[in-house]
């Protein structure tokens, strides 16, 4: 296994880093729907738990982390990423549990969006900023196509929340990336998160979490939601800057409502169509026009 893991690390080299943050968005978001189906059995804290659990015994097993010769800031970097990790998917599993998954993303995207605003060097992206968060006003607007015009008061303000810890882990990552080769900060980081929720996680989930279907069906959450994103991701992080992820990261809202579509049968609205054409725009236009000069490449 762990053979197989460092060939991994070689071959995402060589994808291009915008890929690899496009396929994480498709597989974090279609793993959200899905573990949207498994809250009326564990609850959204259970669920997490679940998640963030399997993905921190997946990745260690298969990576086998080195944490010899660590200094401090090396740990504060790993608990900064861990804590960051277990609010910001707790913090949106409860939203999602309010509102439909998709003006929970777009309430939630108001994190990286400002990451990327505030880490903007040019006029042109602006520009891309800009239609980026025009797509995403439109989205959130017209609902998720499921009829539901009202959003539930808690679920804003959770999604809020939810936006504010990705903005942390945009940040946290990064540094996380150029201290820990390969995913042996990400595997640590989960442990860390997997423990912050223990207790709320059993007080949530309750017995539902030892029956073989919850098990199984948070083992292919942390599977889609956390191993293969959260790897793609820090991957990418370590050959983009803060801000070109925050700008790539704008399709987010669109994965989620054709994630909405396909998984949780919300119809979609023209609207919806609209503000998924402004998105896509926005962040292939932010790859298209992508600096030359990307940041060294961390092994």
């Amino acid at each position: 296994m762990g053979r197989v893991i460092d060939n991994a690390r070689e071959r995402p080299a060589r994808v291009p880093a915008q890929v690899l943050v496009l396929g994480g968005a498709m597989s974090v978001q279609f793993g959200s729907a899905f573990a949207n189906k498994l809250f009326p059995l564990a609850g959204p804290a259970g669920v997490v738990f679940l998640r963030l659990a399997f993905g921190a015994v997946v990745l260690l097993a298969a990576v086998r982390p080195s944490w010899r010769g660590r200094t401090r800031s090396d740990w504060r970097a790993v608990i900064g990423f861990g804590v960051m990790l277990a609010g910001m998917n707790w913090s949106f599993y409860e939203a999602l549990d309010r509102t439909p998954l998709g003006p929970a993303v777009t309430i939630e995207f108001i994190g990286p969006l400002v990451v990327a605003v505030l880490g903007s060097r040019r006029w042109l992206d602006t520009v891309w900023v800009a239609l980026a968060g025009g797509g995403v006003a439109i989205l959130g607007l017209g609902g998720s196509g499921s009829g539901q015009t009202a959003l539930h008061p808690a679920g804003v303000a959770l999604a809020l929340l939810a936006g504010a810890f990705w903005a942390g882990y945009i940040m946290m990552s990064k540094q996380v990336g150029t201290r820990f080769a390969g995913l042996d900060g990400l595997a640590s980081a989960l442990v860390v998160g997997s423990v912050l929720l223990v207790v709320p996680g059993v007080l949530g989930g309750g017995s539902a979490l030892l029956t073989p279907h919850v098990l199984l069906g948070g083992l292919a959450v942390a599977m889609l939601s956390s191993v293969i994103p959260y790897s793609l991701e820090l991957t990418a992080l370590r050959r983009l800057s803060a801000a070109a992820f925050g700008l790539l990261m704008s399709l987010e809202p669109a994965v989620a409502a054709l994630a909405g579509v396909l998984v949780l049968h919300q119809a979609l609205r023209l609207t919806t169509a609209v503000a998924i054409a402004m998105v896509i725009v926005a962040s292939a236009g932010s790859t298209l026009f992508a600096r030359r000069a990307l940041p060294a490449h961390i092994d």
